[in-house]
């Protein structure tokens, strides 16, 4: 099977969520590609709006070289998006940006046509008043870059005239995995607030995003929402192989991150998530519908009440008002589960 006609199963489907996992360079930036055109209407035009890699090449550094970075900027190249760049106002790009904590401020330039829409946007330290450009990293630009398209899906007269579908290929590429975490929720908010008007295809080759995102769909507090209305698959060789979690041990990966940070030291409050997700893994396997069960076997003694506090402390909108970094309670607390979980279980990771 091809890209394209991958891309025909997919725009056949009446489910209208569809998350795919693929390895890196396994076609998943063409297959959105083949998507767009397997999907253009009559006229030619496109029916859906997408984000992948060439959105983020639209995004270009100016180093300002010759005057010692002084008017160092990220500029916007034109594009058949440039047009709606008019509707898109800085705060409404802070709104998204909140959540992942950005330690910088940042102002657009317009092109003098303002049909052209925005030129550049230069960033500064928050704190700055004199504004003095600086250059952010690239885990934080590919935050902003994301954060820019949220913000455009939302206006009209792009999504309105190419509402069919979003095809989003991983928005996740240099980011660490408390801010990848972020970008699940961002993912998922997305599904909730338009799955029943339009197809969302998500492909991401980080199992970690792909795990959250399964769960959430799967076995989360509103999976009964999204019942029968998504699929799983792994691309493959250009094969799209419907997705049997009995084969894909990604709570193996999360135990290998949630070790690394106790040997580290580097507790950080979605780690909570992840070890939910792994309890509940446990708990499936066992034959158990709730994963206080896998608590008290690893002989947590008061587990009911620590079932309570890890609903609390997993809860996504949790990291909307707290600090990412764990206290000192919640990091024993973390620690004590993790170790015993370990000791009776003995994975080899």
């Amino acid at each position: 099977m091809n890209l394209s006609e991958i891309a025909k199963s997919l725009n056949e489907l009446k489910e209208n969520i569809v998350l795919i996992y693929a390895f890196n360079s396994t076609g998943k930036t063409r297959l959105s590609v083949a998507f767009k055109d397997e999907t253009k209407d009559t006229n030619d035009k496109h029916t859906g709006v997408y984000y992948n890699a060439f959105s983020e090449d639209l995004f270009t550094w100016n180093n300002d070289e010759d005057n010692n970075g002084q008017n160092i900027c990220l500029e916007i190249l034109l594009s058949s998006l440039s047009q709606f760049h008019t509707s898109i106002t800085e705060d409404s790009i802070k709104e998204k940006l909140n959540r992942y904590n950005p330690k910088y401020n940042f102002k657009f330039k317009i092109h003098k046509d303002s049909e052209k829409g925005i030129k550049e946007v230069y960033f500064f330290k928050e704190e700055d008043e004199k504004e003095t450009k600086i250059k952010i990293s690239r885990g934080e630009e590919r935050i902003f870059v994301w954060c820019f398209f949220l913000a455009l899906f939302e206006v009209e007269g792009w999504t309105d005239s190419q509402s069919k579908h979003f095809f989003i290929d991983d928005p996740v590429s240099s980011l660490d995995e408390h801010n990848i975490f972020m970008t699940a929720i961002t993912l998922f908010d997305l599904i909730e607030d338009n799955f029943k008007n339009k197809k969302i295809i998500l492909t991401t080759h980080h199992i970690g995003l792909f795990s959250i995102l399964y769960n959430w769909l799967n076995k989360g507090e509103k999976a009964n929402k999204f019942e029968k209305k998504h699929k799983t698959y792994m691309l493959d060789n250009n094969e799209l192989e419907p997705f049997d979690k009995s084969v894909f041990l990604y709570h193996l990966h999360l135990l290998q991150k949630l070790k690394k940070a106790k040997d580290d030291e580097e507790f950080f409050s979605y780690q909570f998530v992840l070890l939910r997700q792994v309890l509940e893994n446990i708990a499936s396997f066992l034959g158990a519908g709730r994963f206080s069960y896998v608590l008290e076997k690893i002989g947590i003694e008061d587990y009911s009440e620590d079932s309570n506090i890890i609903n609390i402390l997993s809860h996504k909108k949790i990291f909307y008002h707290e600090t990412d970094i764990m206290n000192d309670e919640n990091k024993e607390k973390f620690k004590e589960i993790l170790e015993k979980l370990l000791t009776k279980y003995d994975f080899i990771i």
